[in-house]
């Protein structure tokens, strides 16, 4: 059985496969119909996984306060990202999902606040969490595959 730890590994690897060959201008970008970018879509990945998981359950989050404002739910690009801005988030990607898997084997999200998405769905535990997670994931990389096809043509 692949556990939604596995299915994001899984979305991010592809991501970082589709977003491999774009250039810092084509990070930056924000196509006409767009509010985002492909720069602010990755790290807001990170920042949602880390709400979900981390803040939910009255955990400190592995990234800090500002990129957490940076890349919240609600927010939008505030500036250009750099070469070395955007290799930190593709690292971010990978290491604070591997201390996700780390953190939940542990056990540690046993103080979960329970919440409700946008989309009326009922979040009560870390488990539902990362299923609502893995959906989010899905969503933004699609998000970042139709803006990759607006940056490159």
């Amino acid at each position: 059985m692949i556990t939604p730890i596995e299915t994001i590994r899984n979305t991010r690897s592809l991501l970082l496969e589709e977003v491999k060959d774009l250039s810092i201008e084509q990070f930056n970008q924000i196509p006409k119909g767009f509010n985002n970018n492909v720069g602010w879509n990755m790290g807001h990945l990170i920042a949602v996984q880390q709400g979900i998981c981390y803040n939910k359950a009255g955990l400190s989050l592995l990234i800090s306060e500002d990129f957490w404002e940076k890349f919240r739910s609600g927010s939008k690009p505030d500036g250009i990202f750099s070469e070395d801005g955007i290799a930190h988030i593709k690292q971010l990607l990978v290491i604070t999902l591997d201390q996700l898997e780390t953190d939940y084997n542990n056990s540690i999200f046993g103080n979960y606040t329970a919440w409700s998405t946008r989309l009326g769905t009922k979040v009560t535990n870390i488990d539902d969490g990362l299923e609502f997670l893995s959906f989010h994931e899905k969503l933004h990389s699609i998000t970042i595959a139709a803006l990759k096809r607006f940056v490159i043509y």
